[in-house]
């Protein structure tokens, strides 16, 4: 049963592979080349003065191979919609599975050797796409100073998404018994849960840290300021996932960017006391704990995928004809 499972997946598997490795190859030869430029131009600029220009000189390099990660996102669907859905659905469709029971091969074997074949190598593929970008990209992120915003492009996380993508198209197919059908279920499935995970899970994973610190000037300090929005420090927090940055007076009341244009805040000789009479109200998700989420939110989408691969173990056992 796994020869004839392998057979029928093959030539799928060779192109994912081939692509993987020509990306190898593209990935491989350029990657040196992109962090020997950081560590010449960006990662030395501070000592030479201004950074912008070195920055975005940097950063404009590759833009198509930088683009990749976009296409991190998308596989899982993928995999969802054209490995998933019609893995089970089709011979469903077409009768063949009644050919394949007659010939001493169990139902539970049946389905376990396709989930288990086809759902390894959609593993594989992710992560390995995922661990590829994920290093070469890692000089644009330290530019950047970026983990959350890229989180589902990088690391472990891919893996659990192609599990789930998988694992929901084959029991979409496995309840509805119809290929099309149960493609568009896998996207809009999978959809809707990358973003219920991304905006009302991922940032509960571990408890918000929330600050109420004085503020004091420093060197480089930037203020976000317009006369009757709120005032926020720029890039005070690298790295970490920031849900708001709100400057508040002694009594707690939230100060507008006009404050710095009044009083002491005018001239420099007064500037750090009128900053010294504000406090930073922060809620945020610190750095350190990226890698932390990643592997909750792989375990989540993996415990989703063993579940719907449970689903389809009973439904092909118990109502499947």
């Amino acid at each position: 049963m796994t020869r004839f499972a392998w057979l029928q997946f093959r030539m799928q598997a060779a192109v994912a592979f081939g692509a993987l490795a020509v990306l190898a190859v593209v990935l491989g030869v350029t990657g040196p080349h992109i962090t020997h430029l950081y560590d010449t131009t960006v990662a030395t600029c501070g000592a030479h003065g201004d950074c912008s220009s070195a920055t975005a000189t940097f950063l404009s390099g590759y833009r198509l191979l930088q683009d990749l990660g976009n296409v991190v996102i998308v596989l899982p669907a993928l995999i969802g919609i054209f490995w998933g859905a019609p893995l089970v659905a089709h011979e469903l469709e077409t009768g063949t599975h009644r050919l394949v029971w007659t010939q001493s091969v169990t139902r539970t074997r049946w389905i376990a050797v396709k989930l288990g074949l086809v759902g390894l190598v959609s593993m594989a593929v992710a992560g390995l796409f995922s661990l590829m970008i994920t290093w070469w990209s890692g000089p644009f992120d330290r530019v950047n100073i970026t983990q959350f915003p890229v989180f589902s492009e990088r690391g472990i996380v891919p893996i659990g998404y192609a599990a789930f993508a998988f694992a929901l198209g084959v029991m979409a197919g496995v309840l509805i018994r119809k290929t099309l059908p149960a493609m568009a279920i896998a996207l809009v499935g999978f959809v809707a849960a990358r973003v219920a995970v991304t905006f009302l899970v991922r940032p509960n994973l571990e408890p918000k840290i929330r600050t109420n610190i004085p503020l004091h000037m420093t060197s480089g300090m930037n203020f976000n300021q317009t006369n009757n929005g709120p005032l926020s420090v720029i890039g005070g927090h690298p790295g970490d996932w920031v849900f708001s940055d709100q400057i508040v007076d002694k009594a707690g009341h939230a100060v507008s960017g006009n404050f710095l244009s009044q009083g002491a805040c005018l001239h420099s000789r007064g500037s750090a006391a009128c900053i010294g009479k504000l406090r930073e109200v922060l809620v945020y998700q610190p750095a350190s704990r990226y890698w932390t989420f990643q592997w909750y939110e792989m375990a989540l989408f993996l415990g989703l995928a063993l579940i719907f691969s449970g689903i389809c173990f009973w439904w092909i056992r118990r109502r499947i004809s």
